[in-house]
C-alpha cells in the first residue's frame, strides 16, 4: 500500500476547521518531471518540423550564404547583381531599427541571403522529385543498363552530394516526404487491357469474348468520366488511393478482425535467448520504447531502394498509441501523440503498466520486476473480465454496440480508456510455444497460437499485441488498417537486434543491473460488467472460437534451398516461388485461379500496397507443360524464364503505379459515389482471390551480419486465408539457405487443405530446381 499512496500528488480531508491538504513530495516530483518530459517533447516535434521542412538546407547552411553575401560586400564585390541595392532602397525610411546605412545593409543582405538559401531548398526538392519520377531503371536486366538509366543515376547522385555540402546532417525519417512524387493514375485503356490480360488463362473463350465486351463498353461510356474525377483527386490529394484504400477495405469492413484482417509475425525460432518470461519482455519493451524515441524524433533512417531512391515513411506515424475504436458504419483509427504506459492481460486481468518513472524510461531489469508482479499475482478476474477482449475479436457492429451501451461512462470507460489510451497491448500467456525442428507440427502450433489465440487474451483492435509465451519466446500480432507488414517488420528486426547485441541478459537468464524495488506495481483496471454485457461478450466468444477452430495452419521450414541457389537459375527469388505455388496449385486443385500478391508502392508518397496477378499465360503454359511430362528440359527451361520475365516485368508495373487493381477499385468507388452502375466494374471487384499470397522480407535494417550470425533468422509471419475455398500462403526467403511458408486455409472446405497444399509446394520447388540440375541438400 505504501506505494501506491505514492501515486497520489495529494490528499485531502474536510473537519470542522477546514480542510487539511496532505501532499505527496514524491508524487508532486514525478508529476513535474513528466510535464518537463512532455514539454521537451513539444520542443523536439516543433525542432524537427523545422528542419524537415527546410531539408536539405540547415541552420548552419544559411549562415554560411548569409556570410558568403556580407564576405563579398566587404571585398566591394556584388554577387547578387544589385538585388541587395533594390531591397535596401525598399525597406521603410525613417527611425527605428533601420536609422543606420550599415544596419539598412545588413538586412537586406540578408533578405536576399535567405531567398537564395530558400530558392535553393526548392530547386533541389524539385529536382530530386523528378529523378524520383523516373522508373526505367527497375525494367532493365542485371548487367544491361540503359544510356538513360547510366545518365539518371548520375544526376540522382548529383543532388545527394549538394544536399551534404548544404547540410551537416544525416536526413531525418521524414525528410525526403515532400520530395516523393505523387502516385500517377494510371490510361484507363492501359488499365483494362493489363486486365483482360490477366484474365485470359482463367476464362474460356465464350467467358473472355463477354468479358472483352463489358470492357469495351467501360471504356467507351462510363470510364472517360470516372477517370476525371479521379485525375482531379490525385491532384488534389497525396495519394489518390491509401485513403479509400484504408477506409473502404480495412475500417468499413463489418465481420470480425481475428483471422480475417490481423497477421502474425513470429520471433527468432533457432536461438533463444532466455527462458525467463519477464526478462525477455524487459528487454524488448525497452527496446520497443526505444524506437519509439527514435521514430519521435525522426532518428530512424529513411529506407532507401539502391541506396538512393528513398522510400515513404508515412505508415510508420501510427505504430505506437494506436487503436481502432469500432463503430456500427464504420470504425475509426485513434492516434494519440504519446502514451506512457501499457495495456497487460494475464489469466483474465488486466493492468495498467507504467514505462517511465517520472521523465525518465524504465530500465530492462525494473520492467522484468514489473511483469514479474504482475504473473506473481494471486488476484481472479472479475466478472465479465477474463473473456472481454472476445469483443474485439467478433463482429464490429456488435462490438460498436457494447461499446457504447456498457463502456460510455464509469469506472468501465476509465478501464477501456487504459487499454485503447496505451502504446501497445502485451498479452501474457501461460502455455509454451516454440519452433522445433524435429517436431514439424511445432512452427504450426505456434502459428496458431499468434494468429488467434484462444480469442480472448489478445486485444485485436491495438495496432500491435506483443504476445509472450510461457518459455520466453515472443511474438506479434499485427492490426492491418493502420500500415502494412513490412513497417512492423522494420520495428521488430530493430527490437529483437538490440535485445540479442546490444541488452543481452544474465547467465541465468535475466536481465542485466539491479531493479528499483520502490517502483509503484502495475496497476488492476476495475470493471462493473452487468449480466447482458457479459451475454455480449460470451456471443462473441462463440463467433471468434467458431472462425479460430475452420482456420487450418500448416507452417514448414522448406530446408534444401533458399536464395542463393535460385539465383544461379538466373531469375529473381520471387518469381522462383509464385511461378512454384502456380504449380502446386494446379496439382492441388486441378485449375488455375485468381491469385493475388502484395507488392509495395511506397516509392511514391503515403504509397501502400498494389496487387500483382500471379497466375498470367506464360505461367500457366510452363505449368500445363510441366503437367504433361513430355516436353524435354530445355524447352521447360526456357518456358519457366518467359514466364519468371513476365511476372518480374508485372512486378515492376505494380510497384511503379501502373497497377490494375487499386486504379479499377478507385474507379468502382467514384461509380459509387456518382450513382453509375458499371457490369464490368461490379464483376471485376466480385472476383475472389482463392490464391492470396505474400513475401515477407528478411531484412531492412542490418542490426547484425547474417554471415556470422546465420542462426539468428525469424519464421516471417502469416495470415488467415481471404477466400473461404482458398489459401491464404506467405512466405519468407531467409537468406541463402532456406524459406519459411505459412500456408492457412479453412477446414469447413473440402476442395482445401493447408497442409497437402505445402506438400505441393514442396515438390514443386525441387521439381523447377531440377529443371536446372541446381544440387539440392535434401533433408
Amino acid at each position: 500500500m505504501a506505494e501506491a499512496h505514492q501515486a497520489v500528488a495529494f490528499q485531502f480531508t474536510v473537519t470542522p476547521d477546514g480542510v487539511d491538504f496532505r501532499l505527496s513530495r514524491e508524487a508532486l516530483k514525478h508529476v513535474y518531471l513528466s510535464g518537463i518530459n512532455s514539454w521537451k517533447k513539444r520542443l523536439i516535434r516543433i525542432k524537427n518540423g523545422i528542419l524537415r521542412g527546410v531539408y536539405p538546407g540547415s541552420p548552419t547552411s544559411w549562415l554560411v550564404v548569409i556570410m558568403a553575401t556580407v564576405g563579398s560586400s566587404f571585398c566591394n564585390v556584388d554577387i547578387s547583381l544589385g538585388l541587395v541595392s533594390c531591397i535596401q532602397r525598399c525597406l521603410p525610411q525613417g527611425c527605428g531599427p533601420y536609422q543606420t546605412p550599415q544596419t539598412r545593409a545588413l538586412l537586406s543582405m540578408a533578405i536576399f541571403s535567405t531567398g537564395v538559401w530558400v530558392t535553393g531548398i526548392f530547386f533541389f526538392r524539385q529536382t530530386l522529385k523528378l529523378l524520383l519520377c523516373y522508373h526505367g531503371w527497375m525494367f532493365e536486366m542485371h548487367g544491361k543498363t540503359s544510356n538513360l538509366t547510366r545518365i539518371w543515376a548520375h544526376s540522382a547522385l548529383y543532388p545527394q552530394m549538394c544536399i551534404r555540402l548544404l547540410s551537416s546532417r544525416h536526413p531525418m525519417l521524414y525528410s525526403f516526404q515532400t520530395s516523393l512524387p505523387k502516385l500517377p493514375v494510371p490510361r484507363v485503356s492501359a488499365t483494362i487491357q493489363r486486365y483482360l490480360e490477366s484474365v485470359r488463362p482463367l476464362l474460356d473463350d465464350e467467358e473472355y469474348y463477354r468479358m472483352e465486351l463489358l470492357a469495351k463498353e467501360f471504356q467507351d461510356k462510363t470510364a472517360p468520366r470516372l477517370q476525371k474525377y479521379l485525375v482531379l483527386k490525385s491532384w488534389w490529394a497525396s495519394n489518390y488511393v491509401s485513403d479509400w484504400w484504408e477506409e473502404y477495405i480495412y475500417l468499413r469492413g463489418r465481420s470480425p478482425l481475428m483471422v480475417n484482417s490481423n497477421y502474425y509475425v513470429m520471433d527468432l525460432v533457432l536461438i533463444k535467448n532466455t527462458d525467463v518470461q519477464a526478462a525477455r519482455l524487459g528487454n524488448i519493451i525497452h527496446a520497443m520504447i526505444m524506437y519509439r524515441r527514435k521514430l519521435d524524433r525522426e532518428e530512424i533512417k529513411p529506407v532507401m531502394a539502391l541506396g538512393i531512391v528513398p522510400m515513404c515513411s508515412y505508415q510508420m506515424e501510427r505504430m505506437f498509441n494506436t487503436t481502432r475504436i469500432p463503430g456500427k458504419d464504420t470504425d475509426v483509427l485513434q492516434h494519440l501523440s504519446d502514451s506512457r504506459h501499457v495495456a497487460v492481460y494475464h489469466k483474465g486481468r488486466f493492468f495498467k503498466l507504467w514505462l517511465y518513472e517520472g521523465a525518465r524510461l524504465l530500465k530492462p531489469q525494473d520492467l522484468e520486476m514489473q511483469f514479474q508482479r504482475i504473473l506473481d499475482d494471486p488476484s481472479p478476474p472479475q466478472p465479465g473480465e477474463e473473456k472481454l477482449a472476445a469483443l474485439t475479436a467478433g463482429g464490429r457492429v456488435e462490438w460498436a454496440q457494447a461499446r457504447q451501451a456498457f463502456f460510455s461512462s464509469g469506472k468501465n470507460k476509465a478501464a477501456l480508456e487504459a487499454i485503447e489510451r496505451a502504446a501497445f497491448f502485451v498479452a501474457l500467456d501461460e502455455e509454451s510455444y516454440s519452433y522445433d525442428p524435429e517436431d514439424e507440427a511445432s512452427l504450426s502450433l505456434y502459428g496458431k497460437a499468434l494468429l488467434h489465440g484462444n480469442c480472448y487474451n489478445r486485444w485485436f483492435d491495438k495496432s500491435f499485441t506483443l504476445i509472450s509465451f510461457k518459455n520466453g519466446q515472443l511474438g506479434l500480432n499485427a492490426e492491418h488498417a493502420w500500415a502494412d507488414a513490412p513497417i512492423i517488420g522494420h520495428l521488430w528486426e530493430f527490437v529483437l537486434g538490440t535485445d540479442s547485441f546490444h541488452l543481452g541478459y544474465t547467465e541465468t537468464g535475466h536481465c542485466l543491473g539491479k531493479p528499483n524495488p520502490a517502483l509503484a506495481p502495475p496497476t488492476r483496471l476495475q470493471w462493473d460488467i452487468p449480466k447482458q454485457c457479459q451475454a455480449v461478450i460470451e456471443s462473441s466468444y462463440q463467433v471468434a472460437k467458431a472462425l479460430a477452430d475452420d482456420v487450418e495452419l500448416y507452417c514448414f521450414q522448406f530446408l534444401p534451398f533458399g536464395k542463393g541457389l535460385i539465383k544461379k537459375c538466373r531469375t529473381s527469388p520471387d518469381a522462383f516461388v509464385q511461378i512454384a505455388l502456380q504449380l502446386a496449385h494446379f496439382r492441388d486443385r486441378g485449375k488455375f485461379c485468381l491469385t493475388y500478391e502484395a507488392s509495395m508502392t511506397r516509392m511514391f508518397r503515403e504509397g501502400r500496397t498494389e496487387t500483382v496477378r500471379s497466375c498470367t499465360s506464360e505461367s500457366t503454359a510452363f505449368v500445363q507443360a510441366m503437367m504433361e511430362g513430355s516436353h524435354t528440359k530445355a524447352d521447360l527451361r526456357d518456358l519457366f524464364q518467359k514466364a519468371a520475365k513476365k511476372h518480374q516485368n508485372m512486378y515492376r508495373l505494380a510497384m511503379t503505379g501502373a497497377g490494375i487493381d487499386r486504379h479499377l477499385f478507385c474507379l468502382y468507388l467514384v461509380s459509387k459515389y456518382l450513382g453509375v452502375s458499371s457490369p464490368f466494374l461490379a464483376e471485376v471487384l466480385s472476383e475472389p482471390w482463392r490464391l492470396s499470397t505474400s513475401q515477407i522480407p528478411q531484412s531492412q535494417i542490418r542490426m547484425f551480419d547474417p554471415e556470422q550470425h546465420p542462426n539468428h533468422l525469424g519464421a516471417g509471419g502469416g495470415f488467415g486465408p481471404v477466400a473461404d475455398d482458398g489459401y491464404g500462403v506467405s512466405y519468407m526467403i531467409a537468406g541463402e539457405n532456406t524459406i519459411f511458408f505459412h500456408i492457412s486455409s479453412k477446414f469447413s472446405s473440402s476442395e482445401t487443405n493447408a497442409q497437402r497444399f505445402g506438400n505441393h509446394i514442396r515438390k514443386a520447388l525441387l521439381d523447377i530446381a531440377d529443371l536446372f540440375q541446381v544440387p539440392k541438400a535434401y533433408s
